[in-house]
């Protein structure tokens, strides 16, 4: 191969698009913004979200401006779902979720097409080119997507003595899930990333002074065996502790 031939190829490769999945922002938008600087993204890659975009951080507004500036996508969250109740139940002026004062602001505050974009994110996000479908906390590992309950997608921690999906923390049910298709979640904030077989956990707290984190993908690439996985992860520190709810976080 001529230098000049070799020297094409190479700008070729490097222009190659990756595909990079994030863990729950939670009106983090500097952190956001960190990390896309931090994976160096350029056009043509694309953005993935484990859903729970608003809510207890600084800048809600900023994270949609965010997201649509990079053609993200995401499934619902549960804090999504709960801000869509409570929006719906006051245009029905009924009596909607307690809510706390972060999530209030929110519901006072947000455009009709920031609830048009909340209202259209789905249960599930199939990223098929990566063999990988986002869910925001996970799936009962003992039936197939088809099968899921929405509660359990948007709550799910653990899988309990009796095998039952628990939002408590316990045994992690991508200890058992086997897969296919890999599934990125986030919901269950820990210290660091949950690295399963077919399941990684990206939420590492950042809203409560933990980390925002990453998984970046070359194109076609399948998330790497646990024992590789980190050399594609990617993170920053959360810039200050914006909520106490995750203090202790479990490792």
């Amino acid at each position: 191969m001529s230098p000049q031939t070799y020297e094409k190829s190479a700008k070729a490769c490097s222009r190659m698009p990756r595909t990079l999945f994030i863990g729950d922002v939670h009106s983090c938008a500097d952190e956001l913004s960190d990390l896309v600087e931090r994976a160096a993204l350029v056009s043509g890659d694309r953005v993935y979200l484990t859903g729970d975009l608003l809510s207890r951080g600084p800048k809600p507004h900023e994270v949609l401006k965010l997201y649509r500036e990079l053609g993200a996508q995401a499934p619902v969250g549960n804090h999504e779902q709960r801000l869509l109740d409570a929006h719906r139940a006051r245009k029905r002026r009924e009596k909607g979720p307690r809510l706390s004062p972060s999530h209030q602001a929110i519901v006072d505050e947000l455009t009709d097409d920031d609830w048009e974009l909340l209202a259209g994110l789905p249960l599930f996000v199939n990223v098929n080119d990566h063999g990988v479908t986002l869910a925001h906390a996970g799936v009962d590992p003992s039936l197939p997507l088809s099968q899921q309950d929405p509660w359990v997608v948007t709550h799910v921690r653990s899988i309990d003595a009796e095998g039952k999906p628990s939002e408590k923390w316990g045994r992690p049910w991508g200890e058992i899930y086997q897969g296919p298709p890999h599934i990125v979640f986030g919901h269950n904030a820990r210290k660091a990333p949950q690295l399963h077989p077919f399941a990684t956990g990206l939420d590492t707290g950042c809203v409560y002074g933990g980390r925002l984190t990453g998984m970046l993908l070359r194109e076609g690439e399948s998330p790497p065996p646990v024992t590789d996985r980190a050399d594609c992860l990617v993170s920053v520190p959360a810039r200050e502790q914006y909520s106490d709810y995750g203090r202790g976080l479990p490792e």
